[in-house]
């Protein structure tokens, strides 16, 4: 493929799937502040994150073996077609005059479902269109993309919330997620040679990894063989568990991941309740921490795909965790709202510098044919810390001062700095 048909190829399938993210967005957002604002319960707001991401958590396993068993593309688009069908239902549902809490709870845990299959799939198909010398740029962009949506996906939901109501919503993600998967569909190409490199890599007749596609990690460790039957998907999804955890680099970087996923909780999901008790539960002041998240994640985004981090990668994971662990604990002191829009700023800067450098080590170091279920064994770690975190620091919102959560959360984010740099592994 010529690189003006890579980038054309690639912007049409970043397009498409920034269609679909938008809608999505607007619907998280919508959902969350709803709960948050009715409810201001850290428990409920526990409640919700359990079942928006712990299904994820069971599907990732089986979305990583299907992305390296079956044509990722079109597993793209049937995920995210399952997610804006639920999403239609939920409205319909909401418009005959049922608007029960738990409504929102049981779309949330489907949604969820879909995301274990969309997750690994995307980011196992970037590197199958775009040239492995690109995707530092290719991601960041991507985060870039993805930071803008969420920087409009907040201030549209929060004026859409003002004049409509939230089956509204619903209805808009449904028309950009059909929007995204037609755009994927119909335009977006699959390389030949990619194709054939991952594809046959799984069928029936296969017994071992592509020799023709070697990765820098299979020089740390014996690649697995796939497996040999075409529907024994748990065999398969062991073979994932035993690449993924018998080479030290990805091992290593998974486990420091769950506990980075654990003490980014109270950022993620306590963060509105934060500004609601501290600030006030205005509409505004919720969008207003969203917005300077989201932007500075655009412009992080950007500056790492052009610079793409330090040479070795490892140093600007280090670099990260010591400022988005210095970051967190501020918004633990901020007394100021400006203060506190200020430091999300910085975290949503400073956070591309964590996740496109995380990401282009997986997308660089794992064999293709195992590409799917590492990532499904990474979504799997995430989607599972999360909802722990939640469970942990969930609860102690209630009793405890949520300065004090993001103070000691942002402590060890800190600390987790300390084994990249330690490690000979790693480094």
């Amino acid at each position: 493929m010529s690189a003006l048909d890579w980038k054309k190829n690639t912007a049409l399938f970043l397009g498409g799937q920034t269609l679909s993210l938008f809608g999505s967005m607007l619907t998280q957002f919508a959902i969350m502040w709803h709960i948050t604002l009715a409810t201001k319960s850290g428990a409920v707001m526990t409640l919700y994150v359990v079942v928006g991401v712990l299904p994820m958590f069971f599907m990732s396993p089986f979305g990583g073996v299907w992305a390296d068993r079956f044509n990722r593309k079109r597993l793209i688009n049937l995920a995210d077609g399952g997610i804006a069908f639920v999403t239609l239902v939920t409205a319909v549902v909401f418009a005959a005059g049922c608007r029960e809490l738990w409504l929102l709870f049981v779309c949330a845990a489907v949604r969820a479902l879909g995301q274990g299959v969309h997750s690994p799939a995307v980011n196992a198909f970037i590197p199958q269109i775009t040239p492995a010398e690109h995707l530092s740029k290719v991601n960041g962009i991507n985060g870039s993309i993805q930071s803008c949506s969420m920087i409009a996906a907040p201030m549209a939901s929060g004026a859409l919330l003002t004049f409509v109501p939230l089956e509204m919503i619903f209805l808009i993600d449904v028309v950009t997620a059909a929007a995204g998967i037609t755009v994927v569909c119909f335009l977006v190409k699959i390389p030949a040679a990619s194709a054939s490199a991952t594809t046959p890599a799984l069928s029936p007749a296969s017994s071992s990894a592509p020799s023709s596609a070697p990765s820098p990690a299979s020089s740390s460790a014996p690649v697995m063989a796939p497996a040999a039957s075409g529907v024994d998907y748990f065999h398969d999804m062991r073979e994932g568990f035993r690449y993924a955890f018998g080479q030290g680099f990805i091992k290593r970087l998974i486990i420091i991941s769950i506990v980075f996923h654990i003490v980014l909780a109270p950022v993620a999901f306590l963060s509105p309740l934060q500004v609601a008790r501290n600030f006030g539960g205005d509409v505004w002041r919720l969008t207003a921490t969203e917005i300077a998240f989201s932007a500075g994640m655009t412009v992080g985004g950007i500056v790492i795909g052009f610079w793409g981090g330090f040479k070795n990668r490892i140093y600007s994971l280090a670099l990260a965790n010591a400022l988005l662990g210095a970051g967190t604990m501020t918004l633990g002191l901020a007394g100021d709202f400006r203060l506190y829009v200020s430091v999300m700023l910085f975290l949503g800067l400073v956070l591309p510098l964590y996740n496109t450098p995380a990401l282009v080590l997986f997308q660089t170091r794992v064999d293709p044919a195992y590409m799917g279920r590492v990532f499904g064994v990474f979504a799997m770690a995430g989607s599972l810390m999360l909802p722990a975190g939640m469970l942990l620091f969930g609860p102690l919102g209630d009793v405890v001062n949520i300065d004090w959560l993001m103070l000691a959360s942002g402590g060890v984010m800190f600390l987790l700095a300390v084994p990249f740099v330690a490690s000979k592994v790693l480094r």
